[in-house]
């Protein structure tokens, strides 16, 4: 595997600004998929993997189950939005699985979190040749500092999520609501998985969230595109491991582009 210089775009003109834009966020989770299927990582899949197959054939079941009482709750067909039905189930049904699907990814990304920092600090071995500062050397180390870090990020989702999911029941602002949704649902896994890299190089979570505004519309790409590879069947088992893997390169190259401009 080669080293980070090489394996990451290099800078043309600098100093670069580090907002390297939507498809560039995009590309990152493409890449960990690459990534994480090469020899050497695979090992480290096993239990992340085991995990989202399970979460995730609950949800399927959820939502085959669930789905029309749902709808129908949102959109009864005695509101005057029972007009705009067909123009609203897409979004209002896409709104609905994120919902679903981060409910799952919470309790995946709780019972996976030990893992997902050894993953996350061997794809950092692999890119750079150097093991992060702060990683844990077994999943039993990482136990505590992993529920901790998901239980703040959790309690960070939840100030945010509870008013935006009141507005589903606002007439009217739920035309913009599932917008609204999608788009911090984008935010939060650019968070959920860029502080697994980030906190094993010691980085707090005010730290995180400073980091993360400087290359915020790549933040929004790489967490629109795990919004969207959670909604593939199959991918959607491999979704947890290559959002770490893909958030690691992620860091790495941002970490480089910000020794680059300063010099």
């Amino acid at each position: 595997m080669k080293k980070l210089s090489a394996a990451l775009p290099r800078s043309t003109n600098r100093p670069r600004r580090l907002e390297l834009g939507l498809l560039t966020g995009a590309g990152y989770l493409l890449q960990g998929l690459r990534l994480i299927l090469r020899p050497g990582l695979k090992r480290y899949l096993i239990v992340p993997i085991t995990i989202n197959i399970l979460i995730f054939s609950g949800l399927i079941w959820l939502g085959f189950n669930q789905f029309e009482l749902l709808f129908d709750r949102f959109l009864p067909e005695t509101s005057w939005l029972h007009y705009f039905r067909w123009v609203l189930w897409p979004l209002l049904a896409l709104a609905i699985l994120l919902i679903l699907f981060y409910t799952f990814t919470v309790i995946a990304n709780l019972l996976a979190a030990p893992f997902n920092g050894i993953l996350a600090a061997k794809v950092e071995q692999t890119l750079t040749g150097v093991a992060p500062p702060e990683s844990p050397d077994n999943w039993v180390a990482g136990v505590i500092p992993g529920l901790l870090s998901e239980l703040r990020k959790l309690v960070y989702f939840l100030i945010r999520a509870i008013p935006l999911l009141l507005l589903f029941l606002v007439p009217g602002v739920q035309l913009a609501a599932p917008f609204l949704w999608i788009a911090f649902n984008a935010w939060f896994f650019a968070l959920e998985y860029l502080d697994y890299p980030m906190s094993n190089h010691g980085m707090l979570f005010k730290e995180q969230m400073q980091q993360l505004r400087k290359t915020r519309m790549a933040a929004l790409g790489f967490g629109g595109a795990v919004t969207l590879m959670m909604l593939i069947p199959i991918l959607n088992f491999l979704v947890m491991p290559a959002a770490v893997a893909g958030a690691t390169i992620f860091w790495c190259s941002s970490n480089r582009l910000s020794g680059e401009s300063a010099e």
